[in-house]
């Protein structure tokens, strides 16, 4: 069992490397916007329990015992969202904050319910995979939004970046998960697109809103 503390740390280290597995000193204290002296300590606790690879003046890195934890804390998390949302009506831009206390709860047999009550998932509401009861994720390859072309017929399947802000922005716009969207144009200059979709005839995204769209071609 770990701290809340140590959970979040491995919790940061998972999401933050890069596709070697590698996450920087300097990136895990702006991320956890904790000080440089703070997160060394905690990451040579971390060593200690087997969790990390930790050597001075080089990137870090989870062990695999590291890495199968910090997926599993992330079940939890994407569980506690999907339930949230599918058993009870939150909203996908409510739920990131709710599930950040509950994923801390040290019961299997909580999560084990939760799980077989929603169907056994293998998304969250937000489209992001949902590690197994072992911390297994299964990864899919998806396209940005703003890597497809005018003409092409696409549906939304997963956002990144999904802050309360940015789904709310979603929300705005009726934009929600599996719908279809078609690409009317691509402008030169600053590369937003205008798009149609259900009740949209109409819409212009920016580049930003769509680097952060990701997408399955139809």
């Amino acid at each position: 069992m770990y701290s809340l503390v140590e959970e979040n740390y491995l919790k940061a280290l998972f999401m933050l490397a890069d596709e070697n597995g590698h996450t920087s000193v300097n990136d895990l204290s702006n991320h956890l916007e904790i000080s440089m002296p703070t997160v060394n300590s905690m990451v040579k606790r971390l060593q200690n329990k087997d969790l990390v690879f930790y050597e001075k003046y080089k990137p870090l890195k989870l062990t695999e015992l590291g890495q199968k934890e910090a997926a599993l804390i992330i079940r939890k998390h994407r569980l506690t969202e999907m339930f949230l949302v599918d058993k009870m009506g939150f909203g996908w831009e409510e739920v990131h904050d709710i599930a950040e206390q509950i994923e801390h709860i040290h019961s299997p047999a909580f999560f084990s319910k939760m799980d077989e009550i929603l169907g056994h998932p293998t998304l969250d509401p937000h489209g992001s995979p949902i590690p197994d009861k072992e911390g297994n994720i299964e990864w899919k390859s998806y396209d940005q939004l703003s890597d497809c072309q005018v003409g092409e017929s696409i549906q939304l399947v997963a956002v990144v970046n999904g802050s309360k802000e940015f789904l709310e922005f979603l929300n705005s716009r009726e934009l929600t998960l599996n719908q279809v969207i078609e690409i009317k144009a691509i402008e030169a200059f600053d590369k937003s697109m205008v798009v149609s979709y259900e009740n949209h005839p109409s819409e212009t995204l920016s580049a930003t809103v769509c680097e952060r769209l990701l997408v399955e071609k139809n």
